[in-house]
Order: C-alpha cells, then structure tokens, then sequence
C-alpha cells in the first residue's frame, strides 16, 4: 500500500534552514519593511516563523492588503519569472524568522534538486488555487460570508482539526482592506459573530467550529446583503 504524502513544509524548512550560497536567514520585528513596492526583485523569500502582510498601492494611491503569508509560505516569487521590481509591499506582522535565496540559487536548487522541484511545483499550484477562491469568494459572497471565510483561513480551522488563535494582531481596517468593505462592516458583523458564539476574545481572536458549521450549512446568518 502506497504510503501517505507527508507534507512539503518540513522538507522546506530543512532546506531553508541550512546555510548555502545565496541563502540568508533574516529576522524582523513588528511593522518591519521587508521590501517596497517598486524595489528592485532579486530574491526569494520563504517564511520560517511569523506571518507577513502583502499591500499593494495603486496609481491613484490607494492601499489595499491583498495578503497574509505564514510559515512554510514563500512570497517574492515573481522575480523567477522575469519580475523586475516588486509588486508589493511586504510588512512583518510579529516577530518574524526568513530566509532569502536569490533567484539564481534558486534556479540552481530547482534545476540540481528534483525532489524540491516538484515541492516547489505542487505549493505553486496549490497557492494559485487558493487565489482563484479567493477571487470567486470576492466575487459571489456577501462582505459577510468573505469575513468569515478569512477568519476560518486565519485561525486554521479545518487544516489542524482543532481551531487556533489568530496569534497575530489584526485590525479591522486590515481585515476590511482584504475583503473589500468597511471597518464599520467589519465591526459591525465582528460583534455580531461573537453574539451568535462564532468567535470570541481573549486577548486574541478565537475562531470555533461553529462559525465554520455556519458557512457549510449557509445558515441564514451569513446571508446578508452588502
């Protein structure tokens, strides 16, 4: 019988975590820049420890939060395909631990290591799976419905079996900017989830099972109209 597929993050970090041409490992505190937007793209980065928020401003100034990474998550990666200049900001949410490959050891690493390679291939593919969701759920759901789905992304509900602090502060305005509404919206349906037992606060925000019942179920108290 053909055994499990472990998963990819461990083979990840052993392979960030060991010293190598081109590889450094980087540390940052809270609202440290990582790179801005327009820098020049010349590496990699793979997160070991902490998360990272991905803003993106517009020509006409607007700034938007288009994502949050996390540990055993890359981000930079445009600069293998031929990205000149970053196409976003990237600030650490926390205390983070990174490690930044340049993009040539990077294509060598593809190139020389064929079992990195197809980890590297099936996290792409998965990630651009994710994106597509993302951009249906903009699509098609509620301001609601995308808050809920976001906090069951953050706090890892369904991945580990038992729900988990958001263990990074997270304003409102951030979570508005990510799915597109209002920090009033926000407020608004955060006090709402926690009335109904979806989410409660200790400190940080905890996110149970109840609220990820309630969007399997489409229960009528996620179906508010924007």
């Amino acid at each position: 019988m053909k055994e499990p597929k472990q998963s990819a993050a461990p083979d990840f970090e052993r392979y960030f975590a060991t010293a190598g041409e081109g590889k450094a490992t980087l540390s940052f505190k809270k609202n440290d820049i990582i790179y801005s937007q327009g820098d020049p793209a010349q590496s990699i980065f793979y997160i070991r420890k902490g998360r990272v928020k991905l803003n993106v401003i517009s020509d006409q100034g607007k700034e938007a939060v288009v994502a949050i990474m996390e540990g055993g998550q890359f981000f930079g990666e445009g600069c293998l395909n031929g990205e000149s200049t970053r196409i976003a900001t990237t600030v650490s949410l926390g205390v983070s631990v990174v490690t930044s490959i340049t993009k040539l050891a990077m294509r060598e690493a593809l190139k020389n290591e064929p079992n990195l390679a197809e980890l590297f291939v099936t996290y792409l593919v998965t990630r651009t799976s994710r994106v597509e969701a993302d951009l249906i759920d903009q699509l098609f759901n509620s301001s609601e419905r995308r808050l809920a789905r976001l906090l069951l992304l953050l706090a890892h509900v369904g991945k580990e079996g038992v729900p988990q602090p958001i263990d990074v502060e997270i304003s409102q305005e951030t979570l508005a900017e990510m799915i597109g509404t209002t920090r009033a919206r926000v407020s608004f349906f955060m006090n709402k989830f926690r009335k109904l037992g979806f989410i409660s606060y200790n400190g940080k925000i905890h996110v149970h099972n109840s609220l990820l019942n309630a969007v399997l179920q489409d229960k009528p108290a996620l179906r508010t109209d924007d």
